[in-house]
């Protein structure tokens, strides 16, 4: 069933000065239209990932300017920030309580995830919490959630439908073991080139089509993948940055996250997408 935008919503009134921006530019030329039509997806964009953008926000701003001496550690402040944010997304009306449920699972999925991996050493939390399960916080949990709450506001800010798109029981079989193989190639044989090869073979021809204003654009769902990857990479930089996490090569001092890490984070994006149709069913352009 196609979703029906409200004119009084928020997204509806992004949907308003699209066509406004795109239906000033009549007579003006291609390159202005596309210019525009480029600006619009920016700010379209933006808005769907205000959760993770906000989280983001956060942990810049409390590294920065935190007072260390307060008696609710940072990391505390972060996790009861990031519930209000959650709160105020469902008081407004921009997550509906189907997301909310597979944001849960991001949760659930994500801290099981986080346990295992500071575990065994692949990065630490370095700060003190009380609101923390082991030595992983809560507010780590979120992090995760962001991702499942784009892609979910990205399908009905975009108003997303794909073509080619390969059956249910593959993508949930590819997201399976994607999300095993995060915890087993620390034990055994890493399988993710080859669920990499899975992935492109399963999405060769799979397109996904997006609307600006009245107008639809495509593009290759493994570039789209690709993309939401590098955007997680960038804001994992900044992360790191704010000392909310840190892995064994920055305990010395910050340096950037190793692109090879884009790999990992682009199988992220596999399995959170497929979570996310758990509830938003692909449908056909």
């Amino acid at each position: 069933m196609q979703l029906e935008i409200e004119p009084s919503s928020a997204n509806g009134r992004i949907e308003a000065l699209a066509s406004t921006l795109l239906g000033s530019l009549n007579g003006r030329g291609r390159f202005a239209a596309a210019l525009h039509s480029f600006l619009v997806f920016g700010i379209k964009q933006a808005w769907v990932c205000l959760f993770g953008g906000l989280m983001v926000a956060l942990l810049v701003a409390t590294h920065l300017w935190y007072p260390a001496n307060w008696p609710l550690p940072r990391y505390d402040a972060l996790t009861l920030s990031a519930i209000a944010i959650q709160i105020v997304l469902i008081a407004l009306r921009l997550e509906e309580w189907d997301e909310v449920k597979v944001i849960l699972l991001f949760h659930i999925a994500g801290t099981c995830m986080e346990l295992f991996k500071t575990a065994v050493g692949s990065w630490v939390y370095p700060e003190f919490a009380y609101l923390r399960i082991g030595g992983v916080p809560l507010f780590t949990g979120f992090m995760y959630a962001s991702v499942g709450s784009y892609i979910t506001r990205a399908c009905r800010g975009f108003d997303l439908r794909f073509s080619h798109h390969p059956p249910f029981k593959v993508t949930l079989a590819l997201s399976a073991g994607i999300y095993g193989n995060f915890f087993l190639h620390h034990y055994w044989f890493d399988f993710r080139y080859l669920l990499m090869a899975c992935v492109a073979l399963a999405f060769r021809r799979c397109w996904v089509y997006f609307r600006i204003g009245a107008a639809d654009h495509r593009m290759p769902m493994l570039l789209a993948f690709f993309l939401i990857a590098v955007f997680i990479w960038l804001a994992e930089n900044l992360g790191t940055f704010s000392h909310a996490w840190l892995y064994p090569s920055q305990m010395q001092g910050w340096a950037m996250v190793s692109v090879g890490k884009l790999g990992s984070w682009f199988m992220l994006t596999i399995m959170s997408y497929v979570i996310v149709t758990l509830v938003n069913r692909p449908r056909a352009p």
